[in-house]
C-alpha cells in the first residue's frame, strides 16, 4: 500500500472528464428508449425490465427505470463530465422488492457483476485494505423527493481500511468517513432515532470547546466513531458488519424501504406523485470532499432559484461531504469565496454548468464534491425554483432563444401563479426587526411561534397560523413544513433542506438566521443574547428579504395581482414581467373561457379587472342571506307574503340590475335560488325552547305557537336533499317566480338604454327533464310577460346545473330542453361520494389521506375516475343530442390548476371561479391547450 492510497476513479482521465460510454446514437442493438443491450442488462435474456445498469448504459429518458437522479449521473456520463463511475439499481427491483418482501430473485448476481466492472474501471478493490473501493447508496425516485427517503455513505470503510489509512497518514479521513458511515447506517438501515448519535456529537463538540464538526480532531472522530457502535449494539445487538457486502445489501434494502417511509408517503401525498413508481438506488464510486483542506462539497445552480437571475448561484463547505450541506449542520460559503480560494476550479464548475443548462434547456440543480482541488459532479435534475424564479427563468430563456413561448408556457404552473397573488409586507419601520438570515423563499407569512413539526400540525388544525422554527429542518420536519405559513432555521443556507422543501411547497422560508437559537426544550427562541421569546409568540416573516420581525406586520397585495388588475403589459420588475407576458401568451392558446363567480358589483368589476369573460354563476341566495334573510322567512310563515314579495323582488331587480350593467357585453349566469329553506328559517330548537318556556310560565302566546308549527311545518331531516333548487317551483314558485321577473326586466330596461346585457338563467338541482320542462315553460311564460310589458323583443337563455349525479346519466334527456350545461362540481361531487364536504373535511377525509384510501381531496381536485366520469359522459351526451350545446364548470374545482387539466380534456368552453383564481385559470387553460396540441412538454419545476 502507498503512502497515500488512492479512491480516485481511473475513469474520466483528465479534470474535464472523457465519456466513459459511447455517446447517444452509437450503440448498436439497443432496446427502444433505453439504450440497454438486449438480452444483457436483465441478466438472463429474458428482456425483462433490467435490475441493475450501469451508468454508461442509461440516459436521461430512462427516468422512469433509472429514477431521476440515476438519469442525471446516465446522461452526464455520456456528456463526458466529471462523473464518478457506478451503476444503477432500477425501480423495477424496487418494485419487485415492495411486492415480493424481500429481493428479487437474481438481484445479488447483477449487482456482483456490476461491482466487480466498478472496481475494474477505478482500479480499487471492494473490502480491501490495500486498495479500498468505498461507495455511496442513495435513493433516486423519478421525481424529485429531496431528503424524503434514505442515503448511505462510505459503503465499505471498515476496522481493517480505517487502521490501514490511518498507518498511511490519514487518520483524520478515516475516522471522520467511518463515523458517518456508523452514524447512517445506525439511523437508515438499523432505525435508531437520529438523535441519539446528533447528542453524542453536539456533546463531544462542546466537550472540546469547538463549533462544527470539520474543526474535530481524528482521536476525536475515532472515540465518536467506537461510541456511536456502542449505541447500536445497545439498541440491536448488533454492529456495523464488517463485510463490505454485507453493509451494501443492507444499505440498498433500507433504501428500497424508505420508498414507504412515513415522510416519503407524505411528501408524494401533498406533490401528487404516484405510491407504486419505486425508488432506484445508485450505487457510486465515493470522492472525498473532507479529505483535506482542498477538498469539500457544495450545491448549486445554472441559475438563481429563488429569484430566476443568471448567472450560478449555489453553496460551498469546504471538508465536507455532500450531507453537511443540505443538512444545513453548518453555514457554507457561496460560490464567490470558492472563486477566490479556487479560481481555476469554479471556472470549470461554471463552464460544467453552462453544459448541462444547454443540453437540459432549463435551471440544473447541481451536486458536486471537490477532492484534492479535482472536481466532480455527482448529480443533477431539472432544479426546484420558486414561482417568481420559474417566471422569469421562462421568460428568459425564450429571449435566449432556447425555447418558444409555448415551451415556456409548459415551464410554469397556475399554483406557481397562485402564490405570485399572494401578498407581501407594507414598509413599517416600527416594527422592531429581530433577526436577518437568507431569503430562501419568498413570500410575505405572520404566525405564532412553533418549535416541532407535531405542533405546528396541532396548531394548524386548530386553525391557528404558525411559523416553525428549527436550527435545521429534516425530512422528518415536513409534515411541520406543510402545515406552516413559514420556516425558519438557524442554520443552513439557500440549498439546504429547509430551503428547497419550502420553495417546492410554495412557503416562506428564511434559512441561517444570524443569532437565532431555538431551544425545544425550553420552548423558547432566542433572538441574540437580549431576545427570548416563547412559543405561540407571534412573529413576521419576510421571505424575500431575509427579514424577522417581532409582531405582526401588515401586508399589501402583491405587485403580481396589482399589475394584473391595473391591465399593465410591462413592469420594471423581470419576475413581474415575465407573469404578464406568459399570462398573455396563454390569452392567444386557451380555447376556455374563463368567467367568475360573484354576486355583487365590487365582485363583478374586480373579476373584469383580473380578465374575466363573463359572470359563470351568480348565486341569487346571496343576496338573501345576513338579515335578508327575513323576507324569506316572512314569505315561508305566511308573514305579509305579499309585501315580502314585493320587497324580493324590487331587492333582486336592484342588485340584478347593477351587476349586468357592470358585466356590459359579457354574459351573466343567474342561478335561481338553490340552497336548503332551513338556511333562511328560524331554528327549530330556539322556537321549541321558547314556544316551551312561555307554556311553562302560564303565558302561552300564540304567535309563538304558530311560528312553531310552521317551523315544524318545513323543517327537514335532510335538507341538502329536500326542498331546494328546482323543487321550490313546485312548492313554493312566487319566490322564483320575483327572481325571473326581477331580471327580466332589468335586461329589459337596460337594453332599452343601450346596454349590451346578455343574462342566462341557470335551473339548480334537476334530477329528472320533466322537471326541466316545467321550470322552463314557467321561466319563459315570465320573460314574455316582461317582454310585452315593456314592448321589448326578450329570449333569455335557460340552461341547467349539473350537480346530481342522475342529471348526468339523463344529459341527453335534458339538453333537448336547455341551452347549456353548467357543471356544479361541489354538490356533483357530494352526491357521487355520498358524503358532507363539511363533514368529511372536518372528521375523516385526512385520516383517509394519512391511509393512503384517497391520494386527494375529491373536494379540492376532480375525481376523475367517479365525478370526472359523469361529467365527460354528460358533455358528450348532451352535445350529441343537442350539437352546439354549451358546457360550463362553477364549482370549486374550475379554480384549481390541478383539476383544469382535466376540464381542457373533456372540451368545456368556459370555466367560472373566484374573480382572484380568474388570472390562475387564464394561465392553466392556456398551459393546458398547448400540452394537448403536443406542441410543449411538462417540466418537473414545482
Amino acid at each position: 500500500m502507498t503512502s497515500t492510497p488512492t479512491t480516485t476513479p481511473t475513469t474520466p482521465s483528465t479534470p474535464s472528464g472523457t465519456a466513459t460510454g459511447p455517446m447517444p446514437g452509437t450503440m448498436p442493438g439497443t432496446m427502444p428508449g433505453t439504450g440497454a443491450t438486449p438480452g444483457t442488462a436483465s441478466g438472463d435474456g429474458s428482456g425483462a425490465a433490467p435490475l441493475v445498469l450501469e451508468l454508461h448504459e442509461g440516459d436521461r429518458s430512462m427516468a422512469d427505470l433509472l429514477g431521476g437522479k440515476g438519469a442525471g449521473l446516465a446522461e452526464m456520463t455520456r456528456l463526458g463530465l466529471p462523473v464518478p463511475a457506478g451503476f444503477i439499481i432500477t425501480t423495477e427491483a424496487c418494485r419487485a422488492f415492495l411486492t415480493e418482501g424481500g429481493d428479487p430473485v437474481g438481484l445479488w448476481d447483477q449487482v456482483d457483476r456490476a461491482l466487480s466492472a466498478l472496481e475494474e474501471r477505478s482500479g480499487l478493490r471492494f473490502g480491501d485494505p490495500a486498495r479500498p473501493l468505498l461507495v455511496s447508496v442513495r435513493s433516486g425516485a423519478r421525481f424529485s423527493m429531496p431528503g424524503m427517503m434514505e442515503t448511505v455513505l462510505n459503503v465499505g470503510m471498515t476496522d481493517e481500511v480505517a487502521s490501514a489509512l490511518t498507518v498511511h497518514g490519514e487518520a483524520h479521513f478515516a475516522w471522520d468517513s467511518y463515523r458517518r458511515l456508523a452514524q447512517m447506517y445506525g439511523r437508515t438501515v438499523l432505525g435508531i432515532d437520529g438523535s441519539l448519535f446528533d447528542e453524542q456529537l453536539t456533546a463531544m463538540r462542546a466537550s472540546l470547546g469547538v463549533a462544527t464538526d470539520a474543526e474535530l480532531d481524528a482521536y476525536a472522530l475515532k472515540r465518536l466513531t467506537s461510541s456511536f457502535r456502542q449505541t447500536i449494539r445497545e439498541h440491536t445487538d448488533t454492529d456495523v458488519p464488517q463485510d463490505p457486502r454485507v453493509q451494501l445489501r443492507e444499505a440498498v434494502r433500507a433504501v428500497f424501504a424508505s420508498w414507504n417511509g412515513e415522510r416519503a408517503r407524505l411528501y408524494r401525498r401533498h406533490e401528487g406523485i404516484a405510491d407504486d413508481l419505486g425508488t432506484a438506488v445508485n450505487i457510486v464510486q465515493m470522492v472525498f470532499g473532507n479529505r483535506d483542506d482542498r477538498s469539500g462539497s457544495g450545491v448549486c445552480f445554472t441559475r438563481d432559484p429563488v429569484t430566476g437571475a443568471t448567472g450560478a448561484f449555489g453553496d460551498y463547505l469546504p471538508v465536507a461531504q455532500g450531507e453537511d450541506v443540505v443538512s444545513g449542520v453548518r453555514s457554507p460559503m457561496d460560490l464567490a469565496e470558492l472563486g477566490r480560494r479556487e479560481p481555476a476550479l469554479l471556472e470549470e464548475l461554471r463552464g460544467h454548468l453552462r453544459t448541462l443548462e444547454t443540453h437540459y434547456r432549463d435551471l440544473c440543480d447541481v451536486e458536486f464534491t471537490v477532492e484534492r482541488g479535482r472536481l466532480w459532479i455527482l448529480q443533477t435534475r431539472l432544479g426546484k425554483r420558486s414561482p417568481e424564479a420559474a417566471f422569469r427563468i421562462a421568460a428568459a430563456l425564450v429571449d435566449e432563444g432556447v425555447i418558444d413561448l409555448d415551451e415556456a408556457l409548459t415551464r410554469v404552473h397556475g399554483a406557481q401563479l397562485q402564490t405570485l397573488l399572494h401578498p407581501t409586507f407594507t414598509v413599517d419601520e416600527s416594527v422592531p426587526r429581530l433577526a436577518h438570515g437568507l431569503g430562501a423563499s419568498p413570500g410575505a407569512a405572520v404566525g405564532q411561534l412553533v418549535f416541532d413539526a407535531a405542533t405546528a400540525m396541532e396548531w394548524a388544525a386548530m386553525g391557528r397560523t404558525v411559523v416553525l422554527a428549527r436550527p435545521e429542518t429534516s425530512p422528518d420536519d415536513f409534515g411541520g413544513m406543510v402545515a406552516a405559513n413559514a420556516v425558519i432555521t438557524s442554520r443552513g443556507g439557500l440549498t439546504s433542506h429547509a430551503a428547497v422543501v419550502a420553495r417546492g411547497l410554495g412557503r416562506t422560508c428564511v434559512t441561517g438566521v444570524e443569532g437565532l437559537f431555538v431551544d425545544p426544550v425550553a420552548r423558547t427562541a432566542s433572538f441574540g443574547p437580549d431576545i427570548t421569546l416563547p412559543e405561540g409568540t407571534v412573529i413576521s416573516v419576510d421571505g424575500s428579504s431575509g427579514e424577522i420581525f417581532e409582531g405582526r406586520r401588515e401586508i399589501e397585495p402583491s405587485a403580481v395581482a396589482t399589475a394584473i388588475l391595473d391591465g399593465s403589459t410591462w413592469s420594471t420588475d423581470p419576475a413581474v414581467s415575465a407573469v404578464l407576458r406568459l399570462l398573455a401568451h396563454a390569452d392567444t392558446r386557451r380555447t376556455i373561457e374563463v368567467h367568475a363567480n360573484a354576486e355583487i358589483p365590487e365582485e363583478a368589476r374586480t373579476a373584469r379587472r383580473y380578465g374575466a369573460q363573463g359572470i359563470g354563476l351568480c348565486r341569487t341566495e346571496h343576496m338573501l342571506l345576513g338579515p335578508r334573510r327575513e323576507l324569506v322567512e316572512r314569505l315561508v310563515l305566511d308573514d305579509d307574503r305579499a309585501g315580502a314579495l314585493a320587497e324580493i323582488e324590487a331587492l333582486a331587480l336592484r342588485e340584478l340590475s347593477e351587476l349586468l350593467e357592470v358585466m356590459d357585453g359579457l354574459p351573466v349566469v343567474v342561478r335561481l335560488l338553490d340552497p336548503p329553506l332551513h338556511e333562511f328559517l328560524p331554528d327549530l330548537v330556539d322556537v321549541s325552547v321558547r314556544a316551551a318556556l312561555e307554556v311553562e310560565r302560564g303565558e302561552p302566546d300564540p304567535e309563538t305557537q304558530r311560528r312553531l308549527a310552521a317551523v315544524q311545518r318545513w323543517h327537514e331531516t335532510n335538507p341538502m336533499l329536500g326542498l331546494r333548487g328546482v323543487r321550490l317551483l313546485t312548492v313554493l314558485p312566487q319566490i322564483v317566480d320575483t327572481q325571473v321577473r326581477a331580471l327580466a326586466l332589468a335586461t329589459a330596461r337596460l337594453r332599452a338604454r343601450g346596454k349590451s346585457v346578455l343574462p342566462e338563467l341557470m335551473v339548480p338541482l334537476v334530477a329528472d327533464v320533466a322537471e326541466l320542462v316545467a321550470a322552463r315553460a314557467r321561466i319563459e311564460r315570465i320573460v314574455d310577460e316582461v317582454a310585452e310589458e315593456q314592448g321589448i323583443a326578450l329570449a333569455i337563455p335557460v340552461g341547467v346545473m349539473i350537480e346530481l349525479p342522475r342529471a348526468a346519466l339523463t344529459a341527453a334527456d335534458l339538453a333537448a330542453h336547455a341551452d347549456f350545461f353548467s357543471f356544479g362540481t361541489n354538490d356533483l361531487t357530494q352526491t357521487t361520494w355520498g358524503i358532507s364536504r363539511d363533514d368529511a373535511e372536518a372528521n375523516f377525509l385526512a385520516p383517509y389521506r394519512e391511509a393512503g384510501i384517497l391520494k386527494t381531496n375529491p373536494f379540492e381536485t376532480i375525481d376523475e375516475t367517479g365525478v370526472g366520469a359523469l361529467v365527460r359522459m354528460a358533455t358528450e351526451a348532451g352535445r350529441a343530442a343537442r350539437p352546439g350545446l354549451g358546457i360550463g364548470v362553477c364549482g370549486e374545482h374550475a379554480g384549481d390548476p390541478d383539476s383544469v387539466e382535466f376540464f381542457a380534456r373533456v372540451g368545456v368552453d368556459y370555466l367560472s371561479c373566484s374573480p382572484p383564481r380568474v388570472p390562475v385559470v387564464r394561465l392553466e387553460a392556456g398551459r393546458q391547450a398547448v400540452l394537448l396540441a403536443g406542441t410543449g412538454a411538462t417540466s418537473d419545476t414545482r
